[in-house]
């Protein structure tokens, strides 16, 4: 869900902080590799598992960033952690899961949780949690433990479905791959804030923060459901 930014706290380093004054606070974890750390505003930077594995557990749909014959690509799909790793999945026909098995990646995933809006144009902003995670796709291969990650996912945004479900055929087995990477090099990058006005405060427009948040509507079953059937529980991203 939204955060709520902390009141007077200061986004950017005070340019005047005079010597001797506390510094902008470091993380108490360090990054995993250098390839992780922020570097711009390197506070907004979160290093710890607990923070990372709560935005990728928040997140439905992540960017699987990887390289072909020079060319880079980016491709959206929904992602789900169990313990160390983060998976996805999708048609064994997928040219991204055929290409990346074995293959170094990038995922991301970003929740918005605010509009920032300020008094200027340079000092809009967003308010958001997100993660980078580094390494190497790796199919899997096992069909009891690729069986074992659907379901995974299928109870991370339909909490309960999975025993209601038909079995998966043989077809749709062989017609599925999924892939994981660990999460030993990962970063978290997290803006929590009010706006900032850099002494424009006086200027006659609308400062502050509008929160953003995911909102399901009502589910609309198909002809097929039968009356007083209960409508499954959803879990949004937030």
């Amino acid at each position: 869900m939204s955060q709520t930014p902390a009141a007077g706290r200061a986004e950017y380093p005070d340019p005047d902080t005079e010597p001797g004054e506390p510094a902008e606070p470091v993380p108490l974890v360090l990054p995993p590799s250098d390839r992780t750390r922020v570097r711009r505003l390197p506070k907004r930077g979160r290093y710890d598992r607990e923070t990372i594995d709560a935005i990728l557990d928040a997140a439905i749909v992540g960017h699987v960033a990887w390289v072909q014959d020079g060319q880079p690509y980016a491709t959206p799909t929904a992602v789900w952690r169990q313990g160390d790793r983060l998976y996805w999945h999708g048609s064994s026909a997928s040219r991204m899961l055929r290409s990346t098995d074995g293959v170094p990646v990038c995922v991301t995933v970003t929740l918005l949780d605010g509009l920032v809006l300020a008094r200027s144009g340079f000092n809009h902003s967003v308010n958001f949690r997100s993660v980078m995670a580094l390494g190497t796709a790796h199919l899997v291969t096992d069909p009891a433990e690729a069986e074992r990650a659907l379901e995974a996912f299928v109870e991370h945004l339909y909490p309960g479905r999975w025993p209601e479900l038909r079995p998966m055929s043989p077809k749709e087995r062989k017609a599925t791959s999924v892939l994981w990477m660990d999460l030993t090099e990962a970063s978290a990058k997290v803006r929590a804030d009010i706006n900032h006005d850099d002494d424009d405060e006086a200027w006659p427009a609308w400062g502050g923060v509008i929160p953003v948040r995911m909102v399901q509507d009502a589910p609309q079953p198909d002809t097929f459901v039968a009356a007083g059937t209960k409508a499954p529980e959803a879990r949004l991203p937030g």
